[in-house]
This record gives C-alpha cells, sequence and structure tokens, in this order.
C-alpha cells in the first residue's frame, strides 16, 4: 500500500484550501493511501488496443428529422418584446466603441 505522510496530507489540504482537524487528517491520510495503491493497480492493466471510450455507457442520440417548418410570424414576436425599433429587437449595447461615453 502507498504511504503517506502527514506533511504531505497537509499539503495536499492547503492547496485545496481545506482546514482539516487532526482527525480528519489521518483519516484522509488513509483514505488518499487507497485511492492511490488503486490507482497504482489500474495503471498495470494492458490497455494497447483497446479502443477509447467517450462515455462510460453507450448513447443513443435521438435526433428529430431536420424538417422546413413555418417560423412565428413577426407581428406576433414583436408584440411581445419590451424594447423594438423598425421591427428589430433593441438590447442594450454591452460593447463600448470609441465613440461610445
Amino acid at each position: 500500500m502507498v504511504r503517506l505522510t502527514r506533511d504531505e496530507v497537509l499539503e495536499l489540504a492547503h492547496l485545496a484550501r481545506l482546514a482539516l482537524t487532526e482527525d480528519e487528517i489521518e483519516r484522509f491520510r488513509t483514505e488518499l493511501a487507497q485511492i492511490l495503491t488503486h490507482m497504482d493497480a489500474l495503471a498495470e492493466v494492458q490497455t494497447v488496443g483497446v479502443t477509447p471510450m467517450t462515455h462510460a455507457v453507450p448513447l443513443d442520440l435521438r435526433l428529430r428529422p431536420d424538417e422546413a417548418a413555418r417560423s412565428l410570424d413577426v407581428e406576433i414576436v414583436m408584440v411581445a418584446a419590451p424594447d423594438k425599433v423598425d421591427g428589430q429587437f433593441r438590447v442594450p449595447n454591452i460593447i463600448k466603441t470609441q465613440g461610445d461615453s
């Protein structure tokens, strides 16, 4: 089993911005050592020739047919617009240019 020192656990806690009690330091020292031991075992698995996965379980994407459909009428949409100009939505300017003050 991998051995972790108290100082290594404290360094990890510092990097993660965690404040640990003395009991937590010992508990995490043991748990992190078990995780690292498990990772060592996984590193020994031969993966040559294994096709990489993009997801742990197969996913079937159910896509709807791409069919042309009638869009909303501009007049109906503009009725609900809080601010409009010449048949277009008016939105706040968020990008400042040289002419803007």
